[in-house]
């Protein structure tokens, strides 16, 4: 694959994740305040390889990315995949779910960080409440 093909994919990928919903910052635009050459090589291979790969849909490596984060109790990164799930389409509720199964394996103060941390994002975007 070219480096064309590659940036295409990226900027294609992440216009898909992360252009509307909440604004919030994404890890890129810090990555670019210390070295732009970087973060354009750490976005096209994560944006543009890793996350393109069609083995899973998006909405799954978004799923998995918030469980994950969701365990590590990394909150601010968690917001930004919690909001990019949301613009591909993930069901807010099947989120909760994911964030709820947490428990078992990180312990309820990891489920508590994510559930505080997507309220905020569903209040960013005017959808909180979710509906019952």
């Amino acid at each position: 694959m070219s480096d064309q093909d590659i940036r295409e994919r990226t900027q294609k990928t992440a216009e898909k994740l992360f252009s509307g919903g909440a604004k919030l910052e994404r890890p890129y635009s810090l990555w670019r305040e210390f070295d732009r050459g970087l973060a354009n090589d750490f976005s096209r291979f994560i944006t543009g390889n890793l996350y393109s790969r069609e083995v899973l849909t998006i909405q799954e490596r978004q799923m998995a990315a918030c469980a994950m984060l969701a365990a590590l109790k990394a909150r601010d990164e968690l917001k930004v995949h919690a909001n990019a799930a949301l613009n591909v389409g993930c069901d807010p509720k099947k989120l909760v779910e994911i964030f709820f199964q947490t428990a078992t394996y990180a312990g309820m103060p990891a489920v508590n960080e994510a559930l505080a941390a997507f309220r905020e994002v569903l209040e960013a975007r005017g959808e909180w409440p979710l509906p019952s």
